[in-house]
């Protein structure tokens, strides 16, 4: 792999659309968020607790294989949320939250810390900021049935868990763009926006 970079942010932040731009205008493969593969994401939306740990642990095999896989790549690779993103943030929140007992959680860190020394960290970061009310907007707008019904609490603890992780992250350069009122797909002031602050990293 040439260069790695992640773009990491919140349940509707814009991750799939900046990424989906960036590799059509960059020589850039894109990996995306295995969600439709997980079989367990429609019994957690019903049921957290109850599932929170065979989804969160199906999410941290799947993306340590798809790591390992683009570690093995000649091209540069952008993803779509990663690894560590999938543990500091959305476990541990169901953990923090009560979905998750703390056995469960304690096993699924092993596990996580176990592959984390294993991969190559990337060579950016590229953190999306945006609001819950914009969040929940984007949310409906999309209108992934599963999402629905995610409570703006959830959303909140979340951008939280995000803002604490950031604010500790030493594994590469972060770019942060806030992105509540941003169009980078269709508006060319925000295009030029998001391109001037992370070009010096794709170009």
């Amino acid at each position: 792999m040439d260069r790695y970079i992640v773009v990491a942010g919140n349940i509707g932040s814009g991750k799939t659309s900046l990424v989906d731009y960036l590799s059509r205008r960059y020589p850039l493969r894109p990996v995306f968020e295995p969600n439709e593969a997980n079989p367990y994401l429609e019994d957690f939306y019903r049921d957290m607790k109850r599932w929170s740990f065979h989804s969160q642990v199906f999410f941290l095999i799947r993306k340590y294989r798809l790591h390992r896989e683009m570690e093995r790549e000649t091209a540069s690779v952008i993803q779509d949320r990663s690894i560590y993103e999938d543990a500091e943030i959305f476990a541990r929140n169901l953990y923090r939250s009560r979905k998750m007992s703390k056995r469960d959680f304690a096993t699924y860190w092993e596990l996580y810390e176990t592959f984390r020394e294993d991969l190559r960290p990337p060579d950016v970061l590229i953190y999306l900021h945006c609001s819950v009310r914009a969040l929940r907007r984007r949310i409906r707008a999309r209108g992934r049935p599963m999402e629905q019904g995610l409570p703006s609490r959830y959303l909140r603890r979340l951008n939280e868990l995000y803002e604490s992780w950031i604010g500790d992250y030493d594994l590469s350069p972060v770019i942060r763009i806030p992105t509540d009122r941003m169009d980078y797909v269709t508006d060319l002031l925000d295009r030029h926006a998001v391109l001037k602050a992370i070009e010096e990293y794709l170009s």
